[in-house]
């Protein structure tokens, strides 16, 4: 098969060798998949891949079914699916274990399923089950103009949950309130503090951030009482000074999340969670992909070029053949 292969730094479509399938494994002939990321920070050797996942970047795919291994029941030769990757998407093929793999949803193209995935599943897991956000609870979004971001200003629509986001441009806020934002601040004219408290007095009880150590001090000061910051990403750093009292006094919680490093059975719980409670709007049409723009796979060094440029709005999908 044919894969995307780092060549001092480059990144060449070039033979790779074809995964095997195993116990409970699915084979995906790969239509498409989409820039995350976390193929950048691979890329430049920062990130690299869980013990066992494939070197390969790409963390998420859809595609057909080609093969599947012992035991497996949840999809079957021919069908139409999507899929969770740990690596691995930027290719001809890819194997998967099956409780990570969901049918399509609905008449979705397969450019379009593919920039389903790993944003929705990041999104769901981190402010949904790791922040537990309930019913009416405000949630600040950082980045909100990303794949994760505008995954969840519609999950948060979809839960009854008012959202307030950052992004690095007017027009990108605009964007984001159309999908479902209440408002937004842009992060070029400084500190979000004065906004976020302006939209919820009282503060946020959920914020999901990709940035770390420099927006900290910020989120913690617009983070209410019982407030759940879940850290996702460190875009500004790994390092920074935490004032434990008011920790402490407003019972504020601080959630390191990844995605990619955790168990086969901890994807399979979310991705059964995403098939139950977010699929069906798939279907439905409430909720979409947002894909910005599609880029023949033999140029995915145009498409990081273009995720690196912070211009996108949503996801850059890879597709794969014709």
């Amino acid at each position: 098969m044919k894969a995307i292969r780092i060549d001092d730094g480059r990144l060449v479509w070039a033979e790779a060798d074809l995964p095997a399938v195993g116990i409970g494994d699915v084979r995906i002939r790969v239509h498409a998949s989409a820039v995350n990321r976390a193929d950048l920070v691979q890329r430049s050797g920062s990130y690299p891949p869980p013990p066992g996942a494939s070197p390969i970047l790409g963390l998420e795919c859809a595609g057909e079914v080609l093969e599947t291994g012992e035991g497996v029941g949840r999809v079957a030769v021919g069908d139409r699916v999507c899929a969770l990757l740990a690596g691995g998407g930027y290719a001809e093929e890819v194997v998967v274990p099956a409780g990570q793999v969901l049918p399509v949803p609905g008449n979705l193209s397969f450019q379009e399923a593919a920039a389903i995935p790993e944003v929705f599943a990041t999104a769901w897991l981190n402010v949904f089950m790791e922040a537990g956000a309930r019913l009416g609870e405000r949630v600040l979004l950082h980045a909100g103009a990303s794949g994760v971001g505008t995954a969840a200003i519609q999950l948060c629509g979809l839960k009854g949950n008012p959202c307030f986001v950052t992004a690095g441009a007017a027009e990108k806020i605009g964007r984001c309130v159309e999908l479902g934002a209440d408002g937004g601040w842009n992060r070029h004219e400084g500190s979000f503090v004065d906004a976020v408290k302006a939209w919820a007095p009282s503060g946020a009880d959920v914020i999901l951030d990709p940035v770390g150590a420099g927006y900290l001090a910020d989120n913690l000061a617009v983070l209410g009482p019982d407030g759940r910051l879940v850290v996702i990403g460190l875009m500004g750093g790994a390092q920074a000074e935490v004032n434990l009292g008011i920790l402490m006094v407003k019972r504020q919680r601080i959630i390191g999340s990844t995605l990619r490093a955790r168990s086969v059975a901890a994807k399979a719980a979310v991705m059964d969670e995403l098939a139950a409670e977010v699929w069906p709007h798939f279907e439905s049409g409430r909720i979409r992909p947002i894909v910005e723009t599609v880029i023949p796979i033999e140029e995915a060094e145009r498409a990081h070029d273009l995720v690196a440029a912070d211009q996108t709005f949503g996801k850059v999908v890879l597709a794969v053949g014709a």
